[in-house]
């Protein structure tokens, strides 16, 4: 049975300090169970799991996008349907590339947290998205601005 709180008896938990003292208070945790450096582990990969899910909602976006500019935006407007065509599978690749990297980049930040390592964003990664996403709205505004309505 988990001993109850008491501050002038407790010198351990009151070491332990912010949390840990909370968390004893409450007879959440006993002073000697709770693991800091678990924890942040715990937290760390929960974060790794939602930047996981940021990559999978980023590439569904871009797909949903490329569905709409190839295939939806042709049947609404007058003139040649290549170029929203264009825009459509390449916003559709940039998708897929996304979710393809988001599953990379979650096994590779893992096996990083195994070995009790950090594994920094790759700036080739974050070149090629950035300068995608910068040729694609480019490429959407000249469309926008050129093509005939």
């Amino acid at each position: 049975m988990a001993e109850r709180y008491r501050p002038e008896e407790r010198s351990d938990i009151r070491a332990l300090g912010g949390l840990a003292e909370r968390l004893a208070k409450r007879h959440l945790v006993t002073a000697e169970r709770f693991d800091e450096a678990g924890d942040a582990i715990r937290r760390t990969r929960l974060a790794t799991e939602r930047t996981y899910l940021a990559w999978w909602r980023t590439g569904l976006t871009c797909l949903a996008v490329g569905f709409g500019a190839g295939r939806l935006v042709p049947d609404l407007s007058k003139g040649a349907t290549w170029p929203f065509e264009a825009i459509g599978v390449s916003f559709a690749l940039v998708g897929v590339a996304f979710i393809a990297y988001g599953y990379f980049r979650q096994k590779q930040v893992e096996e990083a947290l195994v070995r009790g390592d950090y594994a920094p964003l790759d700036d080739r990664a974050t070149l090629v998205f950035a300068s995608l996403g910068v040729l694609l709205g480019l490429a959407t505004l000249v469309l926008l601005l050129v093509h005939p309505t």
